[in-house]
């Protein structure tokens, strides 16, 4: 009891007794966070290995790596959470099937394993090199990686590549349904006005994808420089446009869930504009004034066809914002939701801790982790590509598709009829 007064958010108006300490904090606020980074970062990777769009051939391979470093810390910070983690086991062993947070074990679970059997397949070729170019424990490591696969040749590199490809095709409605699943979760709570919303799924799935992709290019900004290599031109274009479809998609679709909402009327709609005018006013600022702003930047360098060191750091820029903006969005989600009491008559302020179990600390530690992970990933495995002279870019020919008819040329004779010289005739006499 006395715990529980200790930690008592302040209120002002009407709120139930209960409601004064706040349950979900700031660990609930970085699950989505980082699950979100985890599905950006994979959809980045399948536009190359699925959908065949070269220019994001260098970040490809460090993006499959990113999304598990990052995936593996996923369920961290709800074990955090529960304050005896073994009791997650749980879940798993008796699900409850009509709950999504028990299928949530079953869809990270399979996630995980499909992230690693497309890396594993994507890199079984440097693997195998490694195991016979390396020597003491690390020659012991990629041996065991190969799984006693050592077979090389260009057949079984075509079947290798057949596997990533249909790996990456179930990986994208994974991912969608790993992220979405977070928001379905939140939209379903009908007691919370501020949750309650059809839209919050793909809201929750397209703002986890920008994140991914701002955290994508900060990352390969910061392993060029520390390798000291050129960032590709091309493949910053392209993951600059991609940002800015999707992100001018959840601008429209987080203006429209505001619009419905006040549109509607219901019961307590005047709570919730004190609620976005009162204690998460900075975060809201944070949110649309940098979605907007990154925006405006990612539009500048479209149109302006902008190139060379003003496109690495302006986007660079606009990666870090985005990832701000994104959490900002996930703090007025989780906390906004339980600042706006169920009575419609009454408002609370949370205030994080510092220290403690649900404190910044925690957070600040369980979200590094995964950068130390991908580090040592990427020391394990190479995810780029020899340096070398770049090769002179040669016009790639047209897709042939199924349905395409080739027209047809007709091909001049081999043995073209000889012309006779005839003394008698008209031309040889001129």
């Amino acid at each position: 009891m006395i715990g529980t007064l200790a930690h008592a958010a302040p209120y002002v108006g009407y709120v139930y007794p209960n409601e004064t300490d706040i349950p979900w904090g700031v660990l609930i606020v970085i699950y989505p966070y980082i699950t979100g980074l985890v599905a950006g970062a994979f959809i980045v990777s399948s536009l190359y290995h699925v959908f065949g769009m070269a220019q994001f051939r260098p970040v490809a391979r460090f993006a499959l790596l990113t999304a598990v470093s990052f995936m593996f810390f996923v369920p961290v910070p709800l074990l955090f959470h529960l304050g005896n983690p073994q009791r997650a086991f749980n879940a798993v062993l008796t699900p409850h099937w009509t709950s999504a947070m028990a299928a949530f074990s079953y869809v990270a679970g399979f996630y995980i394993c499909l992230l690693l059997l497309e890396i594993w397949f994507a890199f079984r070729a440097d693997i195998v090199a490694l195991s016979k170019t390396t020597s003491g424990l690390l020659r012991t490591v990629y041996r065991v990686i190969t799984l006693g696969s050592d077979d090389v040749s260009p057949r079984s590199l075509a079947i290798d590549h057949k596997f990533a490809f249909l790996l990456a095709m179930i990986g994208i409605p994974a991912a969608g349904g790993l992220h979405g699943y977070v928001g379905f979760l939140f939209g379903s709570v009908k007691a919370r006005e501020w949750w309650s919303s059809d839209l919050m799924p793909v809201i929750f799935l397209l703002s986890a994808i920008v994140s991914g992709i701002g955290l994508l290019i900060v990352l390969y900004v910061a392993y060029s420089k520390f390798r000291k290599v050129q960032v590709d031109d091309d493949c910053m274009k392209g993951l600059a446009r991609t940002m800015w479809a999707f992100l001018l998609v959840v601008l429209v679709m987080e203006v429209l869930e505001l619009l419905e909402m006040f549109y509607k009327g219901l019961e307590g709609i005047d709570m919730v504009r004190r609620l976005i005018q009162g204690p998460i006013w900075f975060s809201m600022l944070i949110q649309w004034g940098g979605s907007i702003g990154v925006l405006a930047i990612l539009t500048a360098l479209i149109v302006f066809k902008t190139k060379g060191k003003s496109l690495v750091t302006w986007l660079t820029v606009s990666g870090l914002a985005m990832m701000v903006a994104v959490l900002a969005m996930r703090w007025n989600v989780v906390i906004g939701g339980q600042e706006l009491s169920k009575t419609m008559k009454g408002l609370l302020t949370y205030y994080p801790e510092v220290f403690g179990q649900d404190g910044l600390l925690v957070v600040a530690f369980i979200f590094t982790c995964p950068f130390i992970v991908l580090w040592l990933t990427t020391r394990l495995l190479s995810p780029w590509e020899p340096e070398g002279p770049t090769p002179p870019k040669t016009r790639q020919p047209e897709p042939r598709w199924p349905w395409t008819i080739s027209p047809r040329v007709s091909k001049p004779p081999r043995n073209p009829p000889k012309t006779s010289r005839n003394p008698r005739s008209p031309r040889s006499r001129a």
